[in-house]
């Protein structure tokens, strides 16, 4: 009879490095070379955007309300990658920097962008300490600064601040999101945070046809309190991606929000629905996986 031969402890732990190798490769979102990739990751009742340029920059905007966004990072950033060059917290509700907090924990981070308004939940207090302890530079958001993320065969990819456009140290902390506009080419990305509608007329005021965008993040999950008819006209979206927790105690998205984005045709997506959103494009068109 032929003798068994077990593996040796060497040969197990290959297999087991291996394994823990091709999981990492499984888990994620494979994207075309040369692309803008826009992931709007699920993370329930909450927000959380990750941006991947065409050279690899990667911007993480808002993170949920707990750990579930490092679930959904690995999914699309792989096992091992540890590292962020940019997170932006929109604005310092628990349902925007929660996960931020354990993003902290588990990244280096290079940057964060932030603004000056502050509120003195434990949630918020944490995120302050850790934004401290982490070291990264950091940069309160204004109108007019613009962020270079590499360029790719379309050009440049731009991400470029709207609002606020002063010191929001005494707005509600919804009204002081930060809004941002993300270009690659022809494709642009209008991120809202949570700005309710008083600021989105402000906007439209102050940049009028400047905000036209092929994808809106729609504003506050799709509340009521966001998304106006004049805002929509002027960002006049092709998609419009609501993050919204399945079967919310707040009823996100409101009908008057769909049934206003419906009559725009606007394509609407929804976390709640399907999960992480993942968008690409090459600065001509923009699909989604």
């Amino acid at each position: 009879m032929r003798e068994l031969r077990l593996p040796t402890i060497g040969a197990l732990i290959t297999i087991f490095i291996l394994s823990i190798f091709s999981f990492g490769v499984r888990g994620e979102v494979q994207s075309e070379e040369g692309t803008l990739k826009v992931s709007f990751l699920d993370v329930g009742q909450g927000d959380s955007t990750l941006i991947e340029s065409p050279t690899g920059t990667q911007v993480l905007i808002d993170g949920g309300v707990d750990s579930r966004v490092l679930t959904e990072l690995s999914h699309v950033l792989g096992f091992f990658d540890k590292d962020i060059d940019m997170i932006i917290a929109t604005h310092p509700d628990g349902d925007h920097i929660g996960g931020l907090i354990d993003v902290l924990m588990r990244y280096d981070v290079h940057t964060i962008v932030m603004t000056e308004n502050k509120n003195d939940t434990p949630v918020a207090e944490t995120f302050q300490k850790m934004v401290l302890e982490e070291g990264a530079k950091v940069i309160y958001a204004r109108k007019g600064q613009v962020y270079d993320l590499g360029s790719g065969e379309a050009g440049s990819t731009t991400l470029s601040i709207l609002f606020p456009d002063h010191d929001p140290t005494n707005l509600e902390s919804n009204m002081s999101s930060i809004v941002a506009r993300l270009s690659y080419g022809e494709s642009s990305y209008l991120l809202t945070g949570d700005s309710p509608i008083e600021i989105e007329e402000y906007l439209v005021g102050q940049a009028g046809s400047a905000l036209m965008s092929d994808v809106l993040k729609v504003g506050h999950h799709g509340s009521r309190t966001s998304t106006s008819e004049n805002f929509i006209t002027a960002v006049s979206p092709t998609y419009g991606i609501i993050s919204a927790g399945k079967d919310n105690s707040y009823g996100h998205p409101h009908k008057e929000v769909v049934d206003r984005l419906t009559e725009h045709n606007v394509v609407q997506k929804n976390t709640a629905d399907e999960g992480s959103i993942v968008s690409e494009t090459d600065g001509s068109k923009i699909w989604f996986r």
